[in-house]
């Protein structure tokens, strides 16, 4: 995991695969490599590494998380919900679950569904930066300034690099002409 953590995936994968040789149950294995394998954008092959991981422990939320990870990524959104939710039967207070779910509900157009997995995720963790950004998106995309800006603010506020992202994500295209978003940025 520490080479995960490192950005080292194509090493952590070879690791997990050598831990797996000697011991093929070991479920976080399965589920590590899952989620390094997702960092390197090979998603197919992380769902399988969780589903993998999830045979041997089925009610492994971090698993589901990011199995629904994978599947949001390619575009199965009626899949990835169908995890998230299987993730918080498991783990109900995990709040990185409730904004994946959120975010997917905004790729979704379903609005009013993502704003409240954003808002369960802050509150289980009020300094949940990514949940304020993504409900930001999600505002921007129905063009309330006020309230994108609002959590978008937040989200600066707990970690700065929302501000380059929200230079460059389309979320924003309808209220990046607005001289308060643009302020924002600057």
């Amino acid at each position: 995991n520490a080479l995960g953590n490192l950005g080292r995936f194509e090493q952590a994968i070879a690791s997990y695969d050598r831990a797996l040789e000697i011991k093929p149950d070991l479920h976080q294995a399965w589920n590590n490599r899952g989620n390094a394998l997702f960092n390197l954008g090979r998603f197919e092959q992380a769902i399988a590494s969780c589903d993998r991981a999830l045979e041997i422990k089925p009610d492994d939320p971090y698993a589901w998380n990011n199995r629904g990870n994978a599947l949001g990524n390619l575009g199965r959104f009626e899949q990835a919900i169908a995890s998230y939710d299987r993730a918080l039967e498991f783990k109900p207070d995990y709040p990185d679950t409730w904004d994946n779910r959120g975010y997917v509900l905004t790729c979704m157009g379903r609005y009013k569904d993502a704003l409240e997995s954003c808002d369960r995720a802050i509150k289980i963790n009020p300094n949940h930066a990514n949940a304020y950004y993504n409900k930001a998106c999600c505002y921007g995309l129905q063009n309330n300034v006020e309230l994108a800006i609002e959590n978008l603010q937040r989200a600066i506020n707990l970690d700065v690099e929302y501000q380059d992202m929200a230079k460059t994500d389309k979320d924003f295209e309808q209220i990046r002409g607005d001289e308060r978003f643009q302020s924002l940025l600057s």
